[in-house]
């Protein structure tokens, strides 16, 4: 930023933008950002920035009002600015680019200036000053800089003189086919024009940079083109003024040969879809319908040539279309056991292997959070059906399933011997045990033994998106072990850390030393808020639970002992691993409705079944199961959620307070009966 520039009185953004910012919860920062960032004439490092550059990326507005994208081409120094409210173009335009028309004295132009090779860029609007035919300049009416997210880099080359006329034959198609379709779908990058008429001052064209993993934009059967918008930097420009005025134009290069794909049309901005979060990393989706087609082959005097390694880190944290699709497929298959296919194993300590599990029915993976658990099936060499909930330790972004398995117990020695090429059972990921990685609060993540999983899939999750979205949240993790040979997830960990810049700190404690050398663990013993309290400064975080009985109960009363309250305690506990809090005072408790000394009729609405519940009976979990019924379940004491069946009439009481989250109109079959009242009736 340009320390000497002047504090604009007024907001820059229109509606458009501004209701984009409200939607994201940012219009009140960005209005600030606005003022600061958005300048009315060119600093000092772009005017020195524009001459660099091969070509140049305009947005126009024809006679007919339609918007156009386009690439002006000349040797280094065809651009220039002779002061900083001016930007000379020395560069004719072939009245063949439908963006031609667009060009005249006095027209609203939009301009981006980009360089491949470094992934700098920077954009202004203004309007167009021409006096001849081969040049023309541009009054700024708004100049600031881009960030660099989801350019691929690439180095230019011309192959013909591109001040010397080139004849070209423009092919104007009815219909997106042959090469225009070919190359949107293998496109990584391309550029869109749009424009709204402003009030207060007159019309703003924009042009902008769109990259992502080649295939992001997906062609319709219909010709539609859908495109994921991905995180940037909330100005909005774009899908502010489509939001206002659905006119646009896209260009796309074919890097290697010259040819420019130009497409004008309407837009859509598309806020809620299914679609958004199948495709990873999509925050909403712009849909454009092409009205006007124009293939231009070989009109580029430049080639760029891919460089190795030169893949965009932010695009590379994509998706695509194929995965989305795949996502919605198995999203439809949620209530259903599915069989899952062992892809690889990874021994993460002398006690810890790790499953990647894929589908083996072809339908996909569903969408987990990070800090969900996976229940499973298993058939024992013994003839017995085993189910399991295990935490997923892979965050949503990596796009696979994987458990990590303490060996202890009948199923776990049982998934231990598993083979690549074994098949086990699951459902779809649940549990409320989850984070929200964008949170500003900081993040300590507490873990023992095997409590390390869901705290992994929380830190690689918390990496991810922060890197995404350039700011991660602040996050120390205390992992506790035994010795050093059970504590799993050195390296992975290692490689977090570094990752985040500063922004994860870990805190490794061994209660037993045997076999750990000089900085294998920074702390004896065991973690306590003797611990916490030397290592944090208690300002303001959320605590995040996760291990044995007695080290979530300890640290649980050690944490409320120092005053942290109760909503900021977040934990995940199985079995006898539950622990009892100590509500805030006004804090909203849960209403416990009195369990039924009397028989009462249940009815399975779903199955079709009804029969009298009695005390003698047991929860209704064991009441269905006596009747021949099957419900899904795991833990079978309040804690995964995974027997959460909805109430239709009646009302049931809850042993407790259950871990997982129930809704009034719901039931923890595993452990409910039917209160005192009226008969009961379940969606089972």
């Amino acid at each position: 930023m340009d320390g000497s520039t002047p504090i604009l009185s007024t907001s820059p953004w229109h509606r458009g933008e501004i209701a984009l910012q409200r939607r994201a919860g940012v219009a009140e920062r960005m209005d600030v950002v606005g003022r600061r960032v958005l300048r009315d004439h060119l600093i000092d490092q772009h005017r020195e920035f524009y001459p660099q550059l091969p070509f140049l990326v305009a947005a126009t507005v024809d006679p007919a009002g339609n918007a156009w994208a386009t690439v002006l081409s000349g040797h280094p120094g065809f651009l220039s600015s002779p002061d900083p409210h001016t930007l000379h173009v020395a560069a004719a335009v072939n009245p063949a680019d439908p963006a031609a028309s667009g060009l005249r004295d006095g027209d609203a132009i939009g301009l981006i200036g980009i360089e491949l090779h470094t992934r700098r860029r920077n954009r202004l609007n203004g309007t167009v000053k021409r006096s001849d035919e081969a040049s023309f300049d541009v009054v700024v009416g708004q100049s600031y800089g881009n960030c660099p997210q989801y350019i691929q880099i690439r180095n230019f080359d011309f192959t013909r003189e591109p001040t010397l006329p080139h004849a070209e034959t423009p092919q104007r198609l009815r219909s997106l086919e042959g090469l225009a379709t070919a190359m949107i779908v293998k496109a990584d990058t391309f550029f869109i024009a749009s424009y709204a008429d402003r009030p207060d001052s007159g019309r703003q064209v924009d042009v902008s940079h769109r990259g992502g993993r080649p295939g992001f934009v997906r062609v319709g059967e219909d010709g539609v083109l859908t495109i994921p918008d991905f995180a940037g930097n909330l100005f909005f420009n774009t899908l502010g003024n489509i939001l206002v005025n659905q006119k646009a134009g896209l260009v796309f290069i074919d890097f290697e040969t010259g040819d420019l794909l130009q497409l004008s049309g309407l837009g859509e901005v598309e806020l809620d879809s299914p679609e958004i979060a199948a495709f990873q990393g999509a925050e909403r989706l712009l849909r454009f319908t092409p009205r006007q087609i124009v293939y231009r082959p070989g009109v580029l005097p430049l080639r760029w040539l891919s460089r190795p390694q030169g893949a965009s880190p932010n695009a590379l944290l994509t998706g695509s279309w194929a995965e989305a699709a795949a996502w919605l497929k198995a999203a439809e298959l949620g209530k259903t056991w599915r069989p899952f296919r062992v892809a690889g194993i990874v021994e993460e300590s002398s006690v810890i292997r790790s499953l990647y599990l894929e589908a083996a029915d072809g339908a996909g993976l569903i969408a987990h959070q990070a800090g969900q658990h996976l229940p499973i099936r298993v058939h024992l060499p013994d003839g017995n059906e085993a189910l399991r909930t295990y935490t997923l330790s892979s965050a949503p972004s990596d796009g696979v399933y994987r458990i990590s398995v303490k060996r202890e117990g009948a199923v776990s020695r049982f998934l231990h011997g598993l083979k690549p090429g074994d098949v086990i059972e699951a459902r779809a990921p649940a549990g409320a045990f989850t984070i929200d990685a964008l949170e500003e609060r900081p993040a300590v993540l507490l873990a023992a033994g095997i409590g390390i999983t869901p705290m992994l899939a929380m830190l690689r999750h918390i990496v991810y998106e922060g890197l995404r979205k350039r700011r991660i949240r602040r996050t120390v993790l205390f992992q506790s072990a035994r010795t050093k040979a059970e504590r799993a997830f050195d390296r992975e960990i290692a490689a977090l850390v570094a990752a985040a810049e500063g922004a994860v700190k870990v805190v490794r404690v061994l209660s037993d030393s045997t076999g750990a050398g000089e900085g294998d663990y920074e702390r004896y013993d065991r973690i306590d808020a003797a611990l916490l309290r030397s290592s944090l400064r208690f300002d303001d975080h959320d605590f995040y639970l996760c291990g044995p009985g007695t080290f979530m109960q300890g640290l649980y009363d050690g944490l409320r002992d120092l005053n942290v309250p109760d909503n900021r305690i977040h934990a995940e506990a199985f079995g006898p691993s539950a622990f009892k809090r100590r509500r805030d005072a006004g804090d909203p408790m849960r209403i416990v409705l009195e369990p039924a000394a009397e028989p009462v009729t249940v009815a399975f609405a779903a199955s079709g079944r009804q029969a009298e519940w009695k005390p003698s009976s047991g929860s209704l979990l064991e009441f269905a199961e006596a009747l021949g019924l099957s419900p899904p379940y795991s833990c079978r004491v309040g804690s995964c959620g995974t027997c959460r069946t909805k109430v239709l009439s009646g009302a049931v009481s809850h042993e407790g307070e259950p871990m997982a989250e129930v809704g009034k109109d719901e039931a923890l079959l595993c452990c409910s009966v039917p209160a005192s009242g009226a008969a009961l009736s379940l969606d089972l």
